[in-house]
């Protein structure tokens, strides 16, 4: 009887730790994320030049940012490089503004949730699924310290850039050509623009052509906001124009985006905070009564109708997470 007891508080334990996980997991990725997002039919459009430009990349010659980095590598590293999967690791590499290679992010993740696993198992010790769900959510930490690191280099990329085009458009009216207005903005400005712009304008210097240039920008920096200054930029070196007075254009129309976009995450951050509380407390005062009453939530959890309450109750939480994200989460 006391072997069956502690299963069923063990498998307790795991549903409630489970239920935690998600329902944290779902807030994290539903309001630490900005609360505005991009309008539909431009996420659209954006992928699908990406698409294309991996398409091209597949065709064309190897970039030489690229080929600097790969002859910077051992043997043994390129040949680690070269694994599958290891491309897209190395671009979230790229994007977040990090130097580490990109086989040592995912040995350090490998490391780290074989750790926690071997941890967890033995030293708490925790059942089987718990032990695999401790390990994937340690292991990817690296992974998402990555992606955080990303979306604030690409926060702080926008927000350059409206001063970005007008430094250039002053050069260009000046008499200098594109890619040295691009250089000005690489000596004058500071990280992360100045490096990309330095990137791009290295490889346009260097023998490359000026779409394979704008389009690594492009794909180096993902964000609808690029994909217009790229296109723009393009568009106009077929067709001929005023390019500064286009970028005068193009910097007021950023400008008072990144400005909206800070007025829509100033209003919805009394939504935001509810959705946090209200999504937790359930959880808080579970653990309040563990510890002011411990046989009042076994006495729930053993009794098949409780058990069924307290299913229907964390439906209910995630119905609400996802109803509250659908209600902060406006479309620009």
């Amino acid at each position: 009887m006391d072997l069956i007891g502690l299963d069923i508080q063990l498998s307790d334990q795991a549903i409630v730790i489970g239920m935690v996980f998600i329902a944290a997991f779902l807030l994290v990725q539903s309001f630490l994320v900005p609360a505005f997002g991009e309008n539909r039919q431009a996420q659209k459009r954006l992928k699908k030049r990406l698409r294309a430009i991996s398409a091209e990349g597949e065709r064309s010659e190897i970039s030489l940012v690229r080929r600097k980095y790969l002859r910077e590598l051992s043997p043994l590293e390129r040949a680690l490089e070269a694994l599958p999967g290891m491309a897209r690791v190395e671009q979230l590499v790229e994007q977040a503004g990090r130097e580490t290679p990109a086989y040592r992010v995912v040995g350090l993740a490998l490391m780290l949730g074989a750790g926690a696993s071997v941890a967890g198992f033995f030293l708490l010790p925790l059942p089987l699924p718990l032990v695999v769900l401790l390990g994937l959510g340690v292991g990817a930490l690296p992974f998402l310290s990555l992606t955080r690191a990303r979306s604030r280099r690409l926060a702080r990329f926008e927000e350059q850039l409206p001063d970005a085009l007008i430094v250039m458009a002053r050069a260009l009216r000046a008499g200098h050509p594109f890619s040295d207005a691009m250089h000005l903005v690489a000596e004058e400005m500071a990280e992360p623009i100045a490096g990309e712009f330095r990137t791009t304008f290295m490889e346009i210097s260097y023998g490359g052509d000026m779409r394979g240039a704008m389009l690594g920008l492009l794909r180096r920096v993902q964000s609808v906001t690029v994909m217009i200054f790229v296109t723009s930029v393009l568009i106009q070196k077929e067709t001929g124009g005023n390019l500064a007075e286009l970028l005068d254009g193009l910097a007021a129309v950023v400008r008072d985006r990144f400005r909206f976009h800070r007025k829509v995450r100033t209003l919805s951050a009394q939504g935001r905070m509810a959705a946090w509380i209200l999504s937790l407390l359930p959880f808080v005062l579970a653990g309040v009564l563990s510890l002011v009453s411990p046989n009042f939530i076994p006495m729930l959890t053993q009794d098949p109708i409780g058990r069924q309450l307290v299913v229907g109750a964390f439906v209910m939480i995630v119905i609400g997470i996802l109803w509250m994200r659908k209600i902060v989460r406006i479309e620009v």
